[in-house]
């Protein structure tokens, strides 16, 4: 085994055996003696001696004609200071002004920069015009959140509608028929929603939601509008029935058509064909072939030429 070798010099004049205590003139140790017998610099790392916080100050805040004593720390900012005079004053964070050595501090500046110190005074007056852009801001928030709460109102209203026209158009698919007082009475209520959806006015989500709601409403009423269609047909299927034909006795089939019978007479009047072609005679032969055309009976005469 290897034997380990001690040392035996003196430790400097200003260390001791220990590495702890203090020796002539009471100067504080810089290094210290791990238990392994190495000599390393003393250890000063964050987690054995903590940064002191910072400290605190007193702030005298005027407004109007009262002063207010404000606690909070140097290294604050103009915007903690704001909101802890909220409740003394009454006044919103971002209705207020803070003055220090007559000049407007920004809410993100810190105290210490600008030279605030213990009792310090700060000046404090309320901004109008934050006050009404705050005033506008929470207006319009309001109408968004009615707004939002009457679509969605009328969007349940609407699935309850939606629900019976669909259940007419399975009747009417079926073959079955419904009632046009029940297809009146939904497009009437139908109607009467998209007049609701037109007179509310939003911006954003909440218009796209309406605008979804108006589509659906149109889709139905467009559905009601066919069934009222084929309800007002005489026949199921909306096609006229063809016209019935007869057989003859000859074979021919006729119709039943009244057109077809007016028709009737004049085919039968068209069997004899009488033609104005009257016979030319000249020295050509006459033609070898006969016409089929029957021609009334005409006195025969000879023509002498001259």
């Amino acid at each position: 085994m290897m034997r380990m070798k001690t040392r035996n010099d003196p430790l400097p004049p200003h260390i001791d055996g220990g590495g702890v205590g203090r020796r002539g003139g009471g100067v504080e140790k810089e290094w210290e003696l791990r238990p392994g017998g190495m000599l390393v610099q003393k250890r000063t790392d964050a987690e054995n001696n903590p940064a002191a916080p910072p400290p605190n100050i007193r702030v005298r805040v005027k407004y109007g004609s009262i002063y207010h004593e404000i606690h909070i720390s140097s290294q604050a900012t103009f915007g903690e200071l704001k909101k802890k005079l909220t409740g003394p004053t009454g006044l919103h964070h971002e209705d207020q002004k803070l003055y220090y050595k007559e000049k407007e501090r920004d809410s993100k500046t810190f105290l210490d920069t600008v030279g605030v110190k213990d009792k310090s005074k700060v000046v404090l007056q309320e901004d109008p015009i934050s006050k009404e852009k705050r005033y506008l801001e929470i207006r319009k928030n309001a109408k968004l959140e009615k707004a939002a709460k009457s679509v969605s109102d009328i969007s349940l209203e609407v699935d309850t509608l939606a629900g019976q026209v669909s259940a007419l158009e399975s009747i009417t698919c079926n073959g079955g028929k419904v009632a046009e007082k029940d297809v009146v009475t939904l497009i009437e209520l139908l109607m009467s929603q998209l007049l609701k959806l037109d007179a509310i006015i939003a911006d954003g989500d909440v218009k796209l939601q309406r605008k979804m709601q108006v589509r659906r409403v149109q889709k139905c009423v467009e559905t009601l509008d066919v069934m009222k269609v084929k309800n007002s047909n005489p026949t199921s299927n909306g096609t006229a029935h063809p016209p019935l034909k007869q057989k003859h006795s000859n074979g021919e089939e006729h119709s039943n058509s009244p057109n077809q019978e007016q028709e009737q007479p004049s085919r039968n009047s068209a069997s004899v064909v009488i033609t104005t072609q009257w016979e030319t005679f000249d020295s050509a032969p006459p033609p070898t072939t006969s016409t089929a055309t029957i021609r009334p009976a005409q006195p025969s005469f000879t023509w002498d030429l001259l």
